[in-house]
């Protein structure tokens, strides 16, 4: 997928991009694989080791694998990832919910059965994910008492944060834990920037520096932020001084600033 690399970053500039992009990707495990769970929900996304991932765990643990995702702006962009697939290129895209096109992933190739895998394909933001997911969760027969939320990477920090703010008051909600399926690391080659740990079925290094630029002004709890003072659609996220600086020099470089612009907050 990522044919043509990124132009060379400085080192520093490596550094901020790794520090801030590990720290999105939040982990709430401390090994590669979380622990048991009652359900694994799949918030709609086009990175392909994530979803992979989400339908491992399910498959493994033999829970119940919610999919949320209806058709938004992103959506294009799983039905490019997904025509480029090695296997998964023969499933239908054109039209049709991220929800609906990650189920036949998970039923055809994973094989985990239709009565195990629960759709929400209504929603078109992270917040709608959240609050549609939980309706979903309520209705359920089974006791849903710790669910894993798997997300883009990039998504994962503020996507556990909105589905905790969704249920703040609620006593019976399940414990929400984060797993982002796997952690991106870009490296330094001798034709520019890559991904040091997975190539195909990801971001091209463009967009993965636009959306991790874009994440922490939606993470910040102020007037223009997602947080309690702002939209109110997160819970308050405490952003680490050492995330904050790595940000600061992503913002400083001049080589991103064609990236940076394409997730401004407007």
């Amino acid at each position: 997928m990522n044919t043509t690399p990124f132009p060379a970053l400085s080192a520093e500039t490596l550094l901020a991009v790794n520090t801030v992009g590990q720290w999105l990707a939040q982990n709430d495990f401390s090994g590669e694989q979380p622990y048991s769970s009652d359900c694994v929900v799949l918030a709609g996304n086009a990175v392909i080791p994530t979803i992979d991932a989400a339908c491992r765990i399910a498959k493994a643990q033999g829970v119940p694998l919610l999919i949320s995702g209806g058709i938004g702006h992103s959506t294009p962009f799983l039905y490019a990832v997904i025509s480029r697939h090695p296997r998964y290129h023969t499933i239908r895209t054109s039209g049709r919910a991220e929800a609906a096109i990650l189920a036949d992933i998970a039923n055809q190739f994973w094989h985990i059965p239709a009565e195990k895998i629960w759709l929400e394909d209504r929603s078109t933001n992270c917040g709608e994910n959240a609050r549609f997911s939980c309706a979903l969760i309520r209705q359920a027969k089974e006791n849903i008492n710790t669910a894993i939320v798997v997300q883009d990477p990039t998504m994962q920090r503020r996507t556990i944060a909105a589905f905790r703010r969704v249920t703040n008051d609620d006593t019976d909600a399940p414990r929400w834990l984060s797993f982002p399926g796997f952690v991106p690391v870009l490296r330094h080659l001798n034709d520019g920037t890559r991904f040091a740990n997975v190539e195909e079925g990801i971001w091209t290094v463009e967009r993965y520096l636009s959306l991790i630029a874009g994440e922490l002004p939606r993470l910040r709890d102020d007037e223009t932020g997602y947080g309690p003072r702002g939209k109110d659609f997160i819970i308050h996220v405490d952003i680490p001084r050492d995330i904050e600086n790595a940000w600061q020099v992503l913002q400083a470089d001049t080589t991103l600033r064609s990236a940076l612009g394409q997730r401004a907050l407007r």
